[in-house]
């Protein structure tokens, strides 16, 4: 048999839903997902205009929660900075932060490397958005197998890491490599980098889907976010973990 709700939990259940979020009409701000996930919401700014971002990141400093912004164009950064001052915008990445409240001291260690100088955007992105979610980062950029040379002088660095995050477009062959070095997982990000049968970064891709070397995990074209988010989350587990 049907029981209806009665109206005072219907009152406290929409109570509830609304202290969990911030809705702007045109969006609705989860302010809850740092208790969730441990990690405030993220601002994807295309499709956007500079006045709704503007009033995202407003709800989460209001929240008194850091702020994280993805693929913002020199105009969305500019409306940003006019309203809050100390947002910094790293023009490379196109990731705009916004430090609200004091971050403990990074934690573990994240390798980000890129195969090429090309690579580095999506790299950067990666990096950005590790140390945003608590992780100590150190960057290891145009290391591409064209000159392995580079990337054997560095691996006293990348045995220390806890997880490796690389960036690499053309033959996408990087990953491959770097699993077959080390022993931390590895979270391969296929770059739009390379000539025409690249296919923006499908060749990369497939290559990755296809490496023969186990613990690769692989995210979306150019996803540099999705694979900074995966590597804090694995690098806070093995921190967790080692203490």
């Amino acid at each position: 048999m049907f029981h209806p709700i009665p109206m005072t939990l219907r009152r406290s259940s929409r109570q509830a839903t609304t202290s969990r979020e911030t809705d702007l009409g045109f969006a609705r701000v989860d302010t809850d997902r740092l208790r969730r996930r441990g990690f405030p919401e993220v601002i994807f700014c295309p499709g956007k205009t500079p006045d709704q971002i503007v009033k995202i990141v407003g709800a989460l400093k209001d929240a008194g929660q850091n702020v994280l912004a993805t693929r913002a164009t020199p105009e969305q950064a500019g409306a940003v900075k006019a309203a809050y001052p100390k947002t910094r915008y790293h023009e490379a990445a196109r990731v705009l932060t916004l430090t609200v409240t004091k971050r403990p001291p990074p934690i573990g260690c994240i390798a980000v490397l890129s195969a090429g100088t090309t690579d580095i955007p999506v790299a950067e992105e990666a990096a950005l958005t590790a140390e945003a979610m608590g992780a100590r980062v150190v960057r290891v950029y145009d290391v591409g197998v064209a000159g392995l040379h580079r990337l054997i002088h560095r691996l006293p660095l990348l045995k220390k890491a806890r997880v490796a995050v690389v960036a690499a477009g053309m033959e996408g062959a990087l990953p491959s490599v770097v699993g077959g070095l080390t022993n931390c997982p590895i979270v391969a990000v296929p770059t739009s980098i390379g000539y025409g049968a690249s296919l923006g970064g499908f060749a990369a891709l497939l290559a990755m889907l296809n490496s023969c070397v186990p613990g690769i995990t692989v995210v979306n074209i150019d996803n540099g976010f999705g694979a900074g988010v995966a590597a804090a989350m694995i690098n806070r587990g093995a921190t967790k973990r080692a203490r």
